[in-house]
């Protein structure tokens, strides 16, 4: 179980699954994060990843996307289907925008093209790691009702009749973002700047929204809750 950090805000002892067919990078990360407090499980595979997450649950996951057999890509769908939640950040040779516009599609809430520095790596983790911890108390923060289900922001919850509704790392980090601030238009370079997208840009927004639309909405074509504002961004207008 993962805890934060009081003295530089760093989320300690979380636990990692480091997917990738290099050796020598699993060696490296493995390395890397340990030395920076994480705990760490690895695998050379999509099969072999499915094992360990068959007996225990890691806080958040890194993810190569062109493996040999079923990819990163093929891999973070079905996890998604299955109900996963836990942040998945995926690595790449291939870093053009279109391609992290492909990965976030397919579920990942983040993307890091190869070759990349550790630094940068450690610092998304831990940013992403922090956003999927509850937040602190707050007395502003009310639970906001949309038809069937609740989002209590204070918790990152989403529950409905039938019980909690998975929601990614980004999407509780959209919904957080939006119920803080209901019935309000937020850009979409404010929102870019809020969920740490802003290298991606605004189309990576617009996916998040799409994905968000598919879990709160009833018909997600024709949205009753989370709606775009033309030329301006988007508004969560809470109601039954």
């Amino acid at each position: 179980m993962m805890g934060l950090d009081g003295r530089d805000g760093s989320v300690a002892g979380a636990h990692i699954l480091v997917v990738d067919d290099d050796p020598r990078l699993r060696r490296l990360l493995q390395r890397y994060l340990t030395e920076h407090g994480f705990r760490i499980s690895a695998a050379s595979s999509a099969a072999e990843a499915r094992q360990v997450l068959g007996f225990m649950q890691p806080d958040a996951m890194v993810l190569d996307v062109t493996m040999p057999g079923e990819n990163g890509l093929a891999l973070t769908r079905a996890l998604r289907q299955e109900g996963q939640d836990l942040p998945i950040l995926l690595l790449t040779a291939r870093g053009e925008p279109e391609d992290r516009i492909t990965g976030l599609e397919a579920g990942a809430d983040d993307y890091l093209g190869k070759p990349f520095e550790p630094r940068e790596l450690l610092l998304r983790l831990k940013a992403h790691l922090r956003r999927f911890a509850p937040p602190a108390p707050s007395d502003n923060l009310r639970v906001v009702r949309l038809g069937g289900l609740e989002f209590d922001p204070a918790r990152g919850l989403l529950s409905g009749p039938e019980g909690s509704v998975h929601l990614t790392g980004g999407e509780v980090a959209l919904l957080s973002a939006l119920a803080r601030r209901p019935n309000e238009v937020l850009g979409r370079d404010e929102i870019a700047r809020l969920l740490d997208m802003e290298e991606i840009g605004e189309r990576a927004v617009d996916v998040q929204v799409t994905r968000l639309r598919r879990r709160i909405e009833p018909d997600p074509r024709e949205p009753r809750f989370l709606q775009t504002v033309r030329g301006k961004g988007y508004v969560l207008k809470p109601g039954m």
